[in-house]
C-alpha cells in the first residue's frame, strides 16, 4: 500500500510517499481502507517531535480517517467488513490502510460522504465535549470563540448556536469572520484591528463572556481571561499561536471563574458512552442541517506535506482533507 512516511523528525518537506506492507491486525482492531483523512493541528507537531505522542519511525501522520472496514479482529463485535466508518487514529491515516483500536471507530450516517466524515470526528468531537461536558454551556449564555474560522472554531460556533447560546466569533481577518458569520455567529471581532478585551466588554455590556473557547493560546488567552464573566469558564483547547500562556490565578479568584482543559481523545477512551451520546446528537444535527463541516481544500495523498504546511502556517479556513482514494 502507499503511505506518506515520517522517517525522522523535521518539517513537512521531509515526508516521503512510499510503498509499504499493510498493517498487521490485532485482535481488538479493525483494518480500514482509507478514503479520506482529516488534517489537524497535531499533525504539524507530531512530525517535528513536538506532540505528546512520539510514534516509532517510520510512521504516517494523520490523526483521523474515514473509509470502509476491510477486516476485523476476532474480539471486535460491533463492526463488520463493509461498514462505512470514521476513526480517531492518532497517526497513520495518510496511508491507503490503517489499523485502529475498535473503540476509536464509529459508523457514519449513509448521508455523510467520506470527505465530510474525515473532517467531522476530531473537530466536532472536541467542540461538543468542550461545550457540553466541560463548560456545561446553557441556552442564553454568551460564548466567545477564538480562532473562529478554523476547524474546531467553526464547529464550536455551530454547536454553540445549536445549544442556544449567543455566539461571538473572533478571528484575524474580515474573510475569516465572514466564514464564521455564515456558520451562525451573532457578533464578530477582528482581533487584528481592535482590542479583544475592549470589544468583548462592549458586546456584553461590560459583563464579559460566560464561556470562552480558546484553541489559540498566546496573547489572546491573556486578553480573554481578563474578559470573562462572573462564574465564567475558559476552555483550553490548544495553542495554535505557538505560545503556551501562563495564568495569573488571581484572575480566576476575582471572577469566580474556571479554566478547563479539553482533551477529547482521552475523554473518548475514558467515557465512551458519553462520547457516543455526543455523536448521536451531532449526527442528528448534521441530518437537520444545523451543522456541516466546511472542507475548504482537498489534497491528494502525494501532497499531504503541502496540506500540513497550509494548516501550520494558519492559512486554512475550516478543514483540510487529504483524499487517499
Amino acid at each position: 500500500m502507499k503511505a506518506v512516511l515520517c522517517k525522522a523528525f523535521g518539517p513537512a518537506e521531509t515526508l516521503v510517499l512510499e510503498e509499504i506492507a499493510s498493517p498487521e491486525l490485532k485482535k481488538t482492531e479493525v483494518l480500514i481502507e482509507v478514503h479520506a483523512a482529516g488534517v489537524n493541528f497535531p499533525d504539524t507537531l507530531i512530525i517535528e517531535g513536538k506532540y505528546q505522542f512520539k510514534p516509532p519511525f517510520p510512521f504516517s501522520p494523520g490523526g483521523e480517517a474515514a473509509g470502509v472496514v476491510r477486516a476485523v479482529g476476532e474480539k471486535v463485535s460491533h463492526l463488520k467488513v463493509g461498514d462505512r466508518v470514521m476513526a480517531l487514529t492518532g497517526w497513520g491515516s495518510f496511508a491507503e490502510q490503517v489499523a485502529v483500536p475498535a473503540y476509536n471507530v464509529m459508523p457514519i450516517p449513509a448521508s455523510m460522504d467520506f470527505n465530510s466524515a474525515a473532517a467531522f470526528g476530531m473537530t466536532y468531537g472536541t467542540s461538543m465535549h468542550a461545550l457540553k461536558q466541560r463548560a456545561n454551556l446553557q441556552p442564553g449564555e454568551t460564548l466567545l470563540v477564538l480562532g473562529a474560522s478554523g476547524g474546531v472554531g467553526l464547529a464550536a460556533v455551530e454547536i454553540g448556536k445549536a445549544l442556544g447560546a449567543r455566539v461571538i466569533a473572533a478571528a484575524s481577518s474580515a474573510d475569516k469572520l465572514a466564514v464564521a458569520k455564515a456558520a451562525g455567529a451573532d457578533e464578530l471581532i477582528n482581533y487584528s484591528e481592535s482590542n479583544l478585551k475592549e470589544e468583548i466588554k462592549r458586546l456584553t455590556n461590560g459583563q464579559g463572556a460566560d464561556v470562552i473557547y480558546d484553541p489559540v493560546g498566546g496573547d489572546l488567552f491573556d486578553q480573554a481571561i481578563r474578559s470573562i464573566a462572573w462564574n465564567g469558564r475558559l476552555l483550553v483547547v490548544g495553542f495554535a499561536s505557538g505560545r503556551i500562556p501562563e495564568l495569573p490565578v488571581n484572575l480566576c479568584l476575582l471572577k469566580g471563574a474556571a479554566v478547563l482543559g479539553v482533551f477529547w481523545g482521552a475523554f473518548a477512551q475514558r467515557q465512551p458512552q458519553d462520547n457516543a451520546t455526543n455523536f448521536a446528537q451531532l449526527f442528528a444535527w448534521h441530518a437537520e442541517g444545523k451543522i456541516k463541516p466546511l472542507v475548504s481544500q482537498v489534497f491528494p495523498l502525494a501532497q499531504a506535506a503541502e496540506a500540513i504546511n497550509t494548516l501550520g502556517q494558519r492559512k486554512a479556513v475550516g478543514k483540510l482533507v487529504v483524499q487517499v482514494r
